[in-house]
């Protein structure tokens, strides 16, 4: 996230700022309530360690389940993407089946990463992925498996 002026200069907003932005968005909920994010430990002062929810979007076999993640932000964070993986066992073409992992090369949020994205805009992307022909009606794991 950048904050500019009509100069044309702009000042980048430091990392622990952005995330204390994202983790106070996070809390009060947002959007539909569909997707929720917040921190694995609140005593990590760098703020790596996050937990994400999509709850699955309807008229997929998605619908009505409720899919757990860890996101990990690293020091780069928000310049590279965090590591997105799935703790709750996924059928999608984006996420490895052994590990849960969402593979940057076919998960474009990630691949393509820009420095305004943020953990909210990635859930809901993964939510979309969720309802696109490829994935709406793939087979999934049976509810409450864990990667």
């Amino acid at each position: 996230m950048t904050l500019g002026g009509s100069g044309g200069s702009s000042v980048v907003v430091p990392r622990n700022f952005r995330l204390l932005e994202e983790l106070e968005r996070g809390e009060k909920g947002i959007g539909d309530g569909t997707v929720s994010y917040g921190m694995d430990d609140g005593d990590d002062i760098y703020m790596r360690s996050w937990t994400g929810t999509i709850i699955g979007p309807h008229n997929t076999v998605h619908e009505g389940r409720i899919y757990q993640l860890k996101l990990f932000c690293d020091k780069d964070y928000p310049d590279k993407p965090p590591s997105v993986r799935f703790h709750s066992r996924v059928n999608m073409t984006c996420v490895n089946p052994d590990t849960g992992l969402v593979d940057p090369r076919k998960f474009p949020v990630l691949g393509n990463w820009q420095r305004d994205y943020t953990m909210e805009y990635i859930l809901t992307q993964l939510k979309k992925e969720m309802a696109v022909s490829q994935n709406r009606k793939l087979v999934q794991p049976p509810e409450g498996s864990f990667f």
